[in-house]
């Protein structure tokens, strides 16, 4: 597989990762078995695949685990992404910024992953309690500990947080260039696909013109990218899905022209539609590493093998022209 730098540091991960939240947060009540999981891990990494992306909320803390048993045995073939930052209780997410609990975080998750370093550590979210510079502080002194070799900030939460009609990055972007001040930050995760655009606006250029890599999350639309969903089909109340405004039975067959469109792509290059959201997030820039989450095998070798799938600037004007997505959290 393609490898790409991650910002302006030495680190490279290979052109798309694997996002591990799924496996055990967030889309399902009773998730999958640990074996099923964990032969997707390796599924990935035998396809090339070296970002494992996870956090210590997921589970919370069983997907690091499960990441660790991976690490374990074949940690010289993975580039290791987690975060700290969020709480979870019985029924809420709270930030925690403090950094005693940051580094606090920090040694629990290298236990669970089973490693002596951390290669990207993300803030998951700023905590409004605790100025963002001491969070950031508090991570970089991780960084000359040798616990983490990179910090990223995670900026996935900033559709629901927006308070005000600004750019949806604007405040995101305020935040970096306070950080920056305090220590680099190597990379921002972002949701970015075919049907979630806004990333595009100013947050992919800022990354771009100050050597920050994009880690684009959800790049196959929560699964609805993949044509693999059927609108009406209903979700289990615990996962994300049924309380998305997209993910409505009228809003899924609203925007099935978008997956129609990518399947007319697909059809000229042998390829699924899943592989063509994919690789036009490629497209989108060389600091740009799209982060699909999946729980098989089998989606995670699809993926895996878009990387080597390369749009024409007519497959990508095709693209822009297919019809915006129905359905808005604001």
């Amino acid at each position: 597989m393609e490898r790409r730098n991650i910002g302006a540091t030495a680190l490279e991960a290979g052109a798309i990762g694997l996002g591990c939240m799924p496996m055990h947060w967030g889309y399902t009540a009773s998730q999958q078995s640990g074996e099923t999981a964990l032969r997707t891990v390796h599924a990935a990494l035998d396809a090339g695949t070296t970002l494992l992306d996870t956090a210590d909320m997921y589970g919370p803390f069983t997907n690091e685990l499960l990441v660790g048993r991976v690490l374990r045995e074949r940690r010289s073939e993975a580039f290791v992404s987690t975060k700290c930052g969020l709480l979870v209780g019985d029924s809420h997410v709270v930030a925690n910024g403090r950094p005693g609990y940051v580094k606090r975080a920090c040694d629990a998750s290298l236990r669970r992953l089973q490693t002596d370093v951390i290669d990207m550590y993300q803030l998951h979210r700023p905590d409004p309690e605790v100025p963002v510079e001491e969070t950031w502080g508090a991570m970089a002194e991780l960084v000359s500990a040798g616990k983490v070799r990179a910090l990223g900030w995670c900026a996935i939460g900033a559709r629901v947080r927006r308070r005000s009609r600004a750019g949806l990055y604007d405040a995101t972007i305020r935040q970096l260039e306070r950080v920056q001040q305090v220590f680099p930050v190597s990379c921002v995760q972002a949701e970015l696909s075919v049907w979630s655009r806004e990333a595009l606006d100013a947050l992919v250029p800022w990354c771009a013109s100050r050597g920050v890599g994009l880690l684009a999350a959800m790049p196959l639309g929560n699964g609805f990218l993949s044509g693999t969903l059927t609108p009406g089909q209903g979700f289990e109340p615990q996962d994300l899905r049924a309380r998305h405004p997209r993910f409505t039975a009228e809003m899924m067959a609203a925007n099935q022209p978008i997956v129609a469109g990518l399947r007319r792509v697909a059809l000229r290059h042998d390829a699924t539609a899943a592989q063509v959201a994919l690789a036009w997030v490629l497209a989108q820039g060389r600091h740009v590493i799209p982060v699909p989450g999946t729980k098989k095998p089998v989606w995670a070798v699809q993926n895996a093998a878009a990387s080597r799938l390369r749009l024409t600037p007519e497959d990508l004007a095709e693209i822009a022209g297919l019809p915006r997505a129905l359905g808005s959290w604001d």
